[in-house]
């Protein structure tokens, strides 16, 4: 007879011990899930700030280039003004050269002028002397309006003596381009300023952009880095998750291939155990010995009958 030898298998208690690490393999494999969720989240958000301020910067660049490209035009317009206005102050030089040496020539001779009749020139002089102390010495109420008195006196004998020495076509026709030539230096004067003023406008309304367009790439390159860091960690703990599922995964196999051995195990106990009844059983029926309905079902099992 076969006599029934049991392998050696887990008892209960180290199968409940498997068990529990296999509970807190998965509860271990739930918390990486749910944190690389929230990390996956994180990075989702970053990157819709990084774009974001991506999105700025560009806005912002692009307005900064318009006034850059503003400025550069309205600095060519303050060269272009400069040399019209350089031309023009050249021709105003060129004409008072003219106009004086010509008032020169119709000025009368010294031996001819009467007495304090002094040439335009000298009388000149004379006032810019007393302007310059009108406005740097410091003077009585007196002197100061006797040094206005000499000074408009000096300007009415400047204006007759000149318009005198205009009398003759030829000066009155290069104090006319002498006019004309200030009329248009000052013009272009005035261009050269507003121009460089508008320039200048613009430079600074650039600057302004480019300087919160710097702040606003920092603060997208630090979103960047947030991105970058919530991603690594979020790969991290998916790959935690994983390396714990598959452990589960496979203490699953070995539990339930542990549990069908000592299934298996127990089935063939009883088996050989029935097996030595029945045996038993037909013994005693061969030996002429009355069977039970039970003893005759448990042969009927066996095989016996």
């Amino acid at each position: 007879m076969e006599e029934f030898v049991e392998e050696q298998q887990p008892s209960s208690e180290e199968l409940e011990a498997l068990e529990q690490k296999r509970s807190i393999m998965n509860n271990d494999a739930e918390k990486h899930r749910r944190l690389r969720d929230d990390l996956n989240k994180q990075t989702k958000e970053w990157v819709a700030k990084r774009d974001g301020l991506n999105a700025q910067v560009r806005a912002l660049v692009d307005e900064a280039s318009k006034h850059r490209e503003s400025r550069d035009e309205l600095n060519v317009k303050v060269r272009e003004s400069k040399d019209l206005r350089d031309e023009w102050n050249k021709k105003v030089a060129d004409l008072q050269e003219k106009v004086s040496a010509l008032r020169k020539d119709k000025e009368p001779q010294p031996e001819k002028r009467g007495e304090g009749d002094l040439p335009v020139k000298q009388l000149k002089k004379q006032l810019r002397d007393l302007e310059f102390r009108f406005q740097t010495v410091p003077q009585g109420k007196d002197k100061e309006n006797e040094l206005v008195k000499q000074i408009s006196v000096l300007a009415k004998q400047i204006e007759e003596k000149e318009k005198v020495s205009e009398q003759g076509s030829e000066v009155r026709e290069l104090v006319n381009q002498l006019r004309e030539a200030k009329s248009q230096a000052e013009v272009y004067h005035k261009a050269v300023s507003e121009y460089a003023r508008l320039a200048q406008t613009a430079h600074d309304e650039m600057i302004v952009l480019y300087e919160e367009a710097d702040k606003l790439r920092k603060e997208a390159d630090a979103a960047q880095e947030k991105f970058i860091e919530c991603k690594t960690q979020a790969d991290e703990e998916h790959k935690k998750h994983i390396e714990q599922i598959e452990s589960v995964h496979k203490m699953d196999k070995d539990v339930g291939a542990i549990k069908n051995r000592k299934a298996k195990d127990r089935k063939k106990k009883v088996d050989n155990e029935s097996k030595k009844e029945a045996e038993e059983i037909f013994e005693r029926f061969k030996a002429g010995e009355k069977l039970s309905t039970e003893d005759l079902m448990s042969l009927q099992k066996s095989g016996y009958l």
